[in-house]
């Protein structure tokens, strides 16, 4: 598969009115492919099947949903990003204004909570990679508190996270967004903040998880030209504080000079990166 993508915050909705329709969309047609073979990676270790229940928490527009369920797999998928989950539900629901039966896709908006006729999740993923800003792994630890209840005893829970910054080559491009957010209230939600070396086992150790192995995926951002590449990170809400601090404008222009490193001949944009994963139990 050819990727083209990166991430968001997951798991709360930015304050501030710097999305539109358009960024959700950018989202889901330029940057949400780019973590696709992290998902087939962790789906072929765990034999994701038929047998699987599993919960999304941070599920965007619903792409890894969409792999988990052609794998066979019972999905449920959690966004408090409403137009994502919009998205997601014209992509895994027949009529994404009806019921969708009781072994059909479910998508929620919010917490997680126990549905009427619940059955306990076997897997839970969280596929936003922390490691980006000052509160990512907060964010996880409170998502986590409410998920993890509604799984069996001994399941497995999937963590993800951004490789070292010399092994992701976006972490230049995306420390712009640090710098141009720098001292303002947002910046520390805003900005590249650099992976951990034990930021996954920090959150296992925080929620009750006990680690049960780990894996490396290479995960390259490709665009098509300068302009997608623009869009599709900042699709990731990782530049909004810098917004804030400045303007969408700058912001984009100071992205794609950041960018010119990784242009081709050809025009195409791109960036090698690796994620890191941490299986646990629960």
């Amino acid at each position: 598969m050819t990727p083209t993508l990166v991430r968001h915050h997951a798991y709360t909705e930015s304050s501030a009115s710097v999305d539109t329709g358009s960024r959700a969309r950018d989202w889901a047609e330029i940057q949400e492919r780019m973590l696709a073979p992290l998902y087939e990676a962790v789906y072929r270790r765990l034999e994701v099947g038929a047998a699987t229940r599993m919960l999304s928490l941070g599920c965007g527009s619903g792409l890894a949903l969409l792999i988990a369920a052609g794998r066979g797999a019972r999905v449920t998928g959690i966004d408090a990003d409403a137009e994502r989950l919009a998205l997601a539900r014209t992509r895994l629901l027949p009529d994404p204004d009806g019921d969708a039966g009781a072994t059909g896709p479910r998508l929620l908006d919010g917490v997680p909570a126990a549905a009427p006729g619940h059955e306990p999740y076997d897997l839970i993923t969280a596929f936003t990679p922390i490691g980006c800003t000052a509160d990512d792994a907060e964010e996880l630890v409170g998502a986590l508190g409410s998920a993890v209840p509604l799984a069996n005893r001994g399941s497995t829970v999937v963590l993800t996270g951004w490789g070292p910054p010399e092994r992701c080559a976006t972490a230049a491009v995306l420390r712009v967004a640090a710098r141009l957010a720098e001292g303002t209230r947002a910046a520390g939600a805003g900005g590249w903040l650099g992976a951990q070396r034990d930021d996954l086992e920090d959150v296992a150790f925080r929620t009750g998880l006990k680690p049960d192995g780990s894996g490396r995926v290479a995960c390259p951002f490709g665009y098509a030209d300068m302009d997608s590449a623009v869009r599709g990170l900042l699709s990731t809400r990782l530049f909004d504080a810098a917004v804030r601090a400045t303007d969408r404008s700058q912001v984009e222009k100071e992205v794609a000079e950041a960018l010119h490193p990784h242009s081709r001949r050809d025009g195409t944009v791109w960036m090698p990166n690796v994620f890191r994963y941490l299986v646990c139990t629960t």
